[in-house]
């Protein structure tokens, strides 16, 4: 089932996430929500604290070609275990602060662990868009948001234009 996308500014995106002591069925569904809310926004790339969930979870699949299939990654309790030196510059954006994009640099390639939806220990490295995503999600669990990497100005204007927004979309759905 599609959840609502919580918007910057909301308290909860700058929360540190609680680790995932057990995989409950509850916590499956709501991988398979994520999933399903992140498709449908279109994105690439979902952490639980932005649908009011503040468990360390994530969802994601980097995957842009419309004739590939998909890759659905969901992670329990994700930790980078090492990154390069090198760097990377991507425009990043997020669905909890739509509309709006920067340039972020990141560690060009990081590994990895976390565990899966069996369970099951996974460690893996990320290249490309997939490792700016994986550090982009992993950031939201740590109560960190890709604003957080722009200047002050840029980012302080960014949070006005999304306050209004959702004084906005408060409006509407009390008319």
């Amino acid at each position: 089932m599609k959840k609502m996308i919580l918007f910057h500014p909301d308290l909860r995106l700058k929360k540190i996430c609680d680790p995932v002591i057990n995989i409950t069925d509850d916590l499956r569904k709501t991988a398979d929500d994520m999933l399903e809310t992140m498709y449908d926004a279109p994105g690439i790339g979902l952490a639980a604290p932005q649908i009011g969930v503040l468990q360390r979870l994530i969802v994601m699949d980097c995957v842009k070609d419309e004739d590939a299939d998909p890759a659905p990654m969901i992670m329990f309790n994700p930790e980078i275990t090492a990154s390069s030196q090198e760097t990377a510059v991507y425009e990043e954006g997020c669905l909890s602060i739509p509309d709006h994009y920067a340039d972020v640099a990141r560690p060009k390639e990081v590994e990895v662990k976390w565990i899966d939806i069996d369970g099951v220990e996974k460690r893996h490295g990320f290249n490309g868009l997939w490792s700016t995503c994986v550090q982009h999600e992993i950031d939201h669990l740590n109560g960190k948001l890709f604003i957080d990497y722009i200047g002050v100005m840029k980012r302080q204007l960014i949070t006005r234009k999304m306050q209004k927004l959702k004084r906005e979309l408060a409006r509407k759905k009390g008319a």
